[in-house]
């Protein structure tokens, strides 16, 4: 009991003395999770759309030849960026570039972990993307293209909106484990929250304390934006019964309900 009095007292001490360096650090922290995954989502569609151009036997060589070369790089790109781990990714670009192209090519540190996060998130929202589009019943593609839609507008109006709806999860998922994996960025001097606890320990000795802040802001944070993603989902899902909406007096006799917005006493007869 003594040894967890002296944690809570310990703790308190590292959190009156720092409090500032942590809630900045956990701004900084969400702030670029939050952007790399929108960036990163925005990567992913783009790949994940391209990935599913139909080609079909009488289209031009030149397009069929385009999109075999298209598809292979963005099949490199997944690979590589899924298959190596985000702080090796940061080191290459940050100090590999200068090393390679000269100081001149030197990135600035916020810059450089935006564009880490936002391209290792592509890379896995690519592959989501392209298995929602491919979930997506065949017969909506063809329903369009009956009523004259072309590939883009089907892709816009029809096949998107659905596979939004179905990878919120994923999305949900990957600006999670982003709020996690950005302590990574402390490689290359960017000051999140990890960066924070590190600068914390130097100064102050108090290694578990300061960790355990850093884990309970962690646990907020993701908590936090489970709990704004499932809300997200459920607003998109709508409610649970339609009812299907129309003058026809003679409409419940066939089955339809008749629903009508009325007001005042309109309603309460």
């Amino acid at each position: 009991m003594n040894n967890f009095s002296k944690l809570l007292t310990e703790i308190a001490a590292a959190w009156s003395k720092n409090s500032v360096q942590y809630l900045t650090g956990a701004g900084r922290t969400i702030l670029l999770a939050v952007v790399a995954t929108a960036i990163g989502c925005v990567i992913g569609f783009i790949c994940g759309v391209l990935q599913t151009i139909p080609v079909e036997k009488h289209d031009n060589p030149v397009k069929k030849v385009f999109l075999t070369v298209l598809r292979a790089v963005i099949r490199i790109y997944v690979e590589v960026f899924r298959g190596t781990p985000m702080i090796i990714q940061a080191v290459f670009i940050y100090f590999g570039i200068p090393y390679l192209f000269g100081n001149t090519a030197r990135m600035d540190i916020n810059f450089a972990s935006y564009l880490v996060v936002s391209i290792n998130t592509g890379a896995y929202m690519a592959e989501t993307v392209r298995g929602g589009i491919l979930s997506i019943d065949p017969g909506q593609t063809e329903g369009a293209k009956a009523i004259g839609m072309n590939h883009l507008q089907t892709m816009l109006y029809v096949i998107i909106p659905q596979t939004v709806k179905n990878i919120i999860p994923q999305i949900g998922n990957n600006l999670i484990v982003n709020i996690k994996d950005t302590s990574v960025m402390f490689i290359i001097g960017y000051t999140e929250l990890f960066a924070v606890h590190k600068g914390v320990v130097g100064s102050t000795y108090l290694y578990f304390p300061s960790a355990t802040i850093e884990m309970a802001m962690y646990l907020c944070m993701t908590v936090v934006c489970s709990v704004i993603l499932r809300l997200w989902e459920k607003k998109l899902d709508g409610p649970e019964n339609f009812d299907v909406t129309t003058g026809d007096s003679l409409a419940h006799t066939s089955g339809m309900t008749t629903y009508v917005k009325k007001r005042g006493k309109e309603a309460e007869s």
